[in-house]
């Protein structure tokens, strides 16, 4: 399994679409920085292909104001929430 890690919001930036492509059936994405914006409700949309597979990273979303505004099928993970995905992980690949 590899975790993407992206950071620009679907909505400034169509990384996310490269991000999508380079995704296997098991690897997971997590959203970082701007591209915490990517697990709003009207955001979330972008990301339907990998359902189950979405987080969004507690501290960015605090400081962007988003705290408790994910959409429900976002799994929102704090900073020890991001060191147990690594681990998890086989690789990391960043997308910016």
């Amino acid at each position: 399994m590899i975790l993407h890690i992206l950071n620009r919001s679907p909505s400034s930036s169509l990384v996310y679409r490269d991000a999508l492509a380079g995704m296997g059936p098991e690897d997971r994405l997590l959203l970082v920085e701007d591209g915490v914006h990517g697990a709003l409700p009207s955001q979330v949309r972008h990301f339907e292909v990998i359902g189950g597979r979405l987080f969004a990273l507690r501290e960015d979303l605090v400081a962007h104001g988003l705290d408790g505004h994910c959409d429900a099928s976002v799994q929102v993970v704090d900073v020890d929430g991001f060191v147990t995905l690594t681990e998890e992980a086989d690789k990391t690949v960043s997308w910016f």
